[in-house]
């Protein structure tokens, strides 16, 4: 059975100004800013604006009118319950321009990075418990080997790391889908965190698929739910391949906006990080490994802000690395004993792929034909060794297709049919004269 939403702890919502554990001078000036740039006048609207309950968000808007930076329009909002509407002074509205020369952020309040690390540990990916039924389910479209799913379960659960390895186009990547589809369970991400007075984003709604739109419910009802500085999401999960660079791997600053964003691996905290096709990255894959070699022993991260300065965040992430290559020849036996799983991918026998090669037709409602699959298994598989791969059948069976789609033929394999879908698959090694 799935993990339910609700077996993660959701954050608490804070009730006071003093519950942020955030300068108030930062929440007031992102406060002004959101005002700013949003136009939103009531307590309702701003509170909404930078997700927060209504209450404090109006223990806000008592600072900044303290200080002669809002005002009351004198007027009620017809629209919001007739609540009393603000604006920005001039003196306000000069504070918010040079609070938003020195960050271009506004909007969700930040989390503070230590806050968010007790959130972490409620829902980490560690805490998860990923039955054989849920993982069969999830990779219910794949035919696999009867012993990789006992491999797999243990892994996964752990939420330890793991190196997928094997000759290409048998699957890593269906498989790596497959252990994120199977977990099924949803998290808290934050909006953005803070870190001694610099704000990172983390929400990415590319990487983030949210169940739940905080936005879309009132700051009444939101009060007693969650922190909506939170967003309520399928656990992430951030798939790199060849474009992967060590670079990636750090925090985003953007000097023109002065705003900081989270890296990868931090936006995939309480998911998965994969890592496909490793050894075809600029850097050595031996390099991109040891990057990872405290996050994967310690669970934590080091970052490092512009001014230099390093801070710790949590790292609680499942690391999948895939590669064509044997693990021998891209690491030493230091950075193989870091990565806790290692589990071969390897081609499908015989039975298991005519058994694919009849789904795939059967689905793309091409007629099977048995002098064709034995034309194919007696005449062309030689010539490769009899050495089958997953991708094969759908491979075949499009590349028929296609001929047929042509030549005006009904979809029915055929030994001609056979012969061209293959020429397709393999070039011939020939010498070229330039």
């Amino acid at each position: 059975m799935n993990m339910q939403p609700s077996a993660v702890m959701a954050p608490p919502p804070p009730k006071r100004m003093e519950d942020m554990h955030l300068s108030p001078v930062m929440m007031r000036d992102i406060m002004i800013k959101t005002v700013f740039r949003k136009n939103v006048s009531t307590a309702t609207d701003i509170a909404k604006s930078i997700c927060l309950p209504v209450p404090i968000t109006q223990e806000l808007i008592d600072y900044a009118r303290s200080q002669l930076l809002l005002e009351a329009t004198g007027t009620l909002n017809a629209n919001n319950g007739n609540e009393m509407g603000y604006q920005l002074t001039d003196a306000g509205k000069a504070r918010a321009l040079d609070a938003l020369a020195q960050s271009e952020y506004y909007g969700a309040m930040p989390v503070p990075l230590a806050i968010y690390a007790e959130q972490v540990e409620r829902q980490s990916i560690r805490n998860i418990h990923i039955s054989r039924e849920q993982l069969t389910d999830a990779m219910g479209h794949l035919v696999l080997p009867d012993d990789l799913l006992s491999n797999l379960g243990p892994a996964v659960g752990s939420g330890r790391s793991i190196l997928m390895y094997g000759p290409p186009g048998n699957g890593k990547s269906s498989i790596s889908n497959g252990i994120r589809d199977a977990m099924g369970d949803k998290i808290y991400i934050p909006h953005a965190i803070e870190y001694a007075g610099q704000v990172i984003t983390v929400y990415d709604p590319i990487v983030h698929s949210a169940a739940e739109s905080a936005s879309s419910t009132t700051g009444l009802r939101i009060t007693n739910r969650f922190d909506t500085r939170y967003v309520l999401c399928a656990r992430p999960t951030v798939v790199t391949g060849g474009e992967l660079s060590l670079d990636m791997l750090d925090l985003v600053y953007n000097p023109t906006a002065r705003t900081y964003q989270a890296p990868l691996q931090l936006k995939s905290t309480g998911g998965i990080f994969i890592v496909d096709d490793l050894g075809r990255q600029a850097e050595p894959p031996q390099k991109l490994v040891n990057r990872w070699i405290v996050p994967l022993e310690e669970a934590r991260d080091i970052l490092a802000l512009q001014s230099g300065e390093k801070f710790e965040v949590p790292f609680d992430t499942l690391v999948i690395f895939s590669t064509n290559f044997h693990p021998n020849e891209i690491f030493d036996q230091a950075a193989l004993r870091r990565i806790f799983f290692k589990i071969k991918i390897d081609g499908p026998n015989q039975a298991d792929f005519l058994k694919i090669f009849s789904l795939v037709a059967k689905k793309k409602k091409m007629q099977l034909c048995e002098k064709s699959l034995i034309h194919l298994l007696k005449t062309k598989y030689p010539t490769i060794n009899n050495i089958y791969a997953n991708y094969q059948p759908v491979f075949l069976v499009d590349q028929m297709i296609s001929v047929c789609d042509f030549e005006g033929w009904p979809y029915k394999m055929t030994p001609e049919l056979i012969d061209r879908a293959w020429a397709n698959m393999f070039v011939k090694d020939e010498h070229i004269v330039k």
